[in-house]
């Protein structure tokens, strides 16, 4: 009991500082991207001057200016933008061990995917965040300047990444490491090329050097901060795809994915060019359409038939004993399984009151969607299902 508690105290507050951190460090971005696209040179302040921007906020007015400093011109406070990604990052990979490598990565195995053991669930978890980072890094490295060619190889990599992890890990932890894999991405983008080529421009400044020996480097960390830029969108939903088990827990799992990926991107390049683009409106509400369409399509298609209440009458000892069996063992206050805390979501199937309260629950999760039990962990059959939706459907009796 005592480490279930300490448990879910580290839960609480790794969530917390995660979701914290990754507000302000998505704020920054977002932030600064349409800075830059919206700044106005001035030809008469001189070839230093990249642009100027006035704002209106919290009652007054922001003079902002990107320029290139003299040599030797350092300003006495200088604010760097670089501890948000790196808590960001931090507190998501504390967080994915807690819930997800810890505890015999239970979260991560579903029978009915792949039987693996901890070991082999946890490595293939580890393995892709690291490997993801050190494949994509190596390869804009190597061939960042052949930029369409390295971003088509990019996409065909995610994607295939995508399909792997949903055939071999569940539905939610499929998703959720396919996000830490991008994270991974965007804080090393942080970590080993915008904030090093900040230091040389800083480096160049303060030894009286002229900063044009920084501007590859800035052009590369340039290069890298587009990158974090479209990936956020992508990036935030596998951050809450855990509550749409509709979209985790679906045969089609990795079009889902790839669909919510690619329509994330699209809108975060809608609004990135809106200034610039007239049509920018009709072109992201087509895009929301489209995708929210194909998702649509997919989930129906994907949608197992209903159960109806024809066919033999379900007695209540019966689906009772199948809920006890095969529900209870998590939805209760003294849970059997060890790494389950007591009655998830304060959703319990003790008494038949509880039971009627949560019927529509019980018939979208464990009969429709067949999301629940979490990764099968108790191993409901089929026939089980379609029993407990035939018993729903007629009335849940529980007399």
């Amino acid at each position: 009991m005592l480490e279930t508690t300490v448990r879910e105290l580290l839960d609480l507050l790794l969530r917390w500082v995660h979701l914290i951190a990754g507000i302000m460090w998505v704020g920054n971005s977002l932030l600064f991207n349409w800075l830059d696209r919206n700044l106005e040179k001035d030809e008469s302040k001189g070839p230093r001057h990249v642009g100027r921007i006035w704002l209106l906020h919290s009652g007054g007015y922001y003079d902002v200016e990107k320029t290139f400093l003299a040599p030797d011109q350092m300003p006495r406070t200088l604010h760097w933008f670089k501890w948000q990604s790196y808590t960001t990052w931090m507190s998501g990979v504390a967080l994915l061990a807690l819930l997800y490598w810890t505890s015999g990565a239970s979260l991560m195995i579903d029978p009915s995917v792949m039987r693996l053991t901890s070991g082999q669930a946890v490595g293939i978890g580890v393995g892709t965040v690291v490997l993801g980072w050190l494949l994509y890094d190596g390869a804009w490295r190597l061939f960042g300047r052949f930029e369409r060619a390295a971003t088509l190889a990019s996409i065909a990599f995610v994607a295939a990444v995508i399909w792997g992890l949903t055939h071999v890990l569940s539905g939610r932890a499929a998703f959720i490491h396919v996000g830490a894999m991008l994270g991974t991405c965007m804080a090393g983008n942080v970590f080993m090329h915008i904030v090093p080529s900040q230091r040389e421009l800083v480096a160049a400044t303060l030894s009286g050097k002229p900063q044009d020996v920084a501007v590859a480097a800035s052009k590369h960390a340039k290069q890298r901060s587009i990158h974090n830029n479209y990936l956020t969108f992508p990036l935030l939903f596998t951050m809450l795809s855990n509550h749409f088990s509709v979209i985790t827990g679906s045969k089609w799992s990795f079009v889902l994915l790839g669909i919510l990926f690619v329509g994330g991107a699209m809108v975060r390049h809608w609004l990135n060019i809106r200034f610039t683009f007239k049509a920018w409106i009709p072109a992201l509400a087509a895009t929301i359409t489209v995708a929210l369409g194909a998702v649509a399509a997919v989930v129906l298609a994907g949608s197992p038939a209903g159960v109806s209440a024809g066919g033999e009458r379900v007695a209540w000892t019966t689906a009772q004993g199948i809920l006890q069996q095969r529900c209870n063992p998590c939805h209760s206050d003294h849970p059997t399984i060890e790494s389950n805390p007591p009655a998830p979501s304060i959703v319990r199937f003790g008494t038949p009151d509880e039971i009627a309260m949560w019927k529509e629950r019980i018939a979208a999760r464990a009969v429709v969607t067949r999301t629940m039990p979490l990764n099968n962990r108790t191993e409901m059959t089929d026939d089980e299902r379609d029993t407990l939706g035939r018993w729903l459907a007629q009335g849940a009796p529980t007399q």
